[in-house]
């Protein structure tokens, strides 16, 4: 029987305000297992288009608690995202593609207590030739983030 802890108690309840937030009716967020060495506490989630036939965006949000807290993070909980979209055919070979998808990051933390805020933006596109150059160019961008709250889970989207 698993002892329940402040702890347990801090991460059950930002579990349970995550779980209740209102998302968009295009998307479906699924509970997936999470990483289990990286803190004692974790929650994975996943998002992905409601029209199961589309491959226009994905997404993964994780949230980790150690309660004695981890130097890296500058705190006890940290959160992660994975986000993936596919990009239109105008803006594939555009400079500032990764520029506007970090903004994308900056925009939604903006008014969120938090630190150690860090992250990569990968864009790649391709285009075929030869007997396939008749296919569109295709490509996609890719942001990967993390970040601490400040003191408790607040920072949590």
């Amino acid at each position: 029987m698993r002892t329940v802890t402040p702890a347990a108690d801090q991460f059950a309840l930002t579990v349970e305000q995550i779980s209740s937030a209102l998302v968009r009716p295009d998307i479906t967020l699924t509970q997936v297992p999470a990483p289990s060495r990286l803190a004692p506490f974790a929650l994975a989630m996943t998002a992905e288009p409601t029209d199961v036939d589309s491959d226009a965006f994905s997404g993964r949000f994780v949230l980790l608690h150690d309660p004695d807290g981890v130097e890296e993070w500058g705190g006890t909980f940290r959160a992660v995202i994975f986000a993936r979209a596919e990009l239109e055919s105008d803006l594939l070979t555009d400079d500032l593609v990764r520029e506007v998808a970090w903004s994308w990051i900056l925009e939604s933390t903006g008014d969120l207590e938090i630190t150690e805020l860090g992250g990569t933006v990968t864009s790649n596109f391709g285009q075929s030739f030869g007997t396939l150059a008749d296919r569109p160019a295709d490509g996609f961008v890719e942001v990967r983030s993390s970040w601490t709250p400040i003191e408790d889970a607040s920072g949590i989207p």
